[in-house]
């Protein structure tokens, strides 16, 4: 049975950084994007940053140039690397994991990222 687990969120002030890290355990599964996504109460979820197999990378404008994706896929494993926070980046952060071969969708719970002074 395939898991998506996270963790890293947390609270912290405006200006600071976290790193949140994703792990997607269970198999047979090889894993095609990987992307975090986030939510605020009474909003879709949206996506924050994506990357390939391959490594390539997209951003969402407001996550350009102040955060970081990368992914070890022999660990199965993907973080996000944020830094320059804003109380509005407050949100549950999901991971999204898409199998390689059948486009199956996993998620992740949710880490909670909340910005506040």
């Amino acid at each position: 049975q395939v898991q998506v687990v996270e963790s890293g969120g947390g609270l912290v002030q405006p200006g600071g950084s976290l790193t949140l890290s994703c792990v997607v355990t269970g198999s047979p599964l090889s894993i095609g994007d990987m992307a975090w996504y986030r939510q605020i109460p009474g909003d879709l979820r949206r996506l924050v940053a994506q990357v390939s197999r391959e490594g390539v990378i997209y951003y969402e404008d407001f996550a350009k140039g102040r955060w970081t994706i990368s992914r070890d896929n022999a660990r199965k494993s993907m973080n996000l690397q944020m830094s320059s926070l804003k109380p509005e980046d407050t949100a549950v952060y999901y991971c999204n994991a898409v199998d390689l071969v059948d486009r199956s969708q996993f998620w992740g719970q949710g880490t909670q990222v909340t910005v506040s002074s």
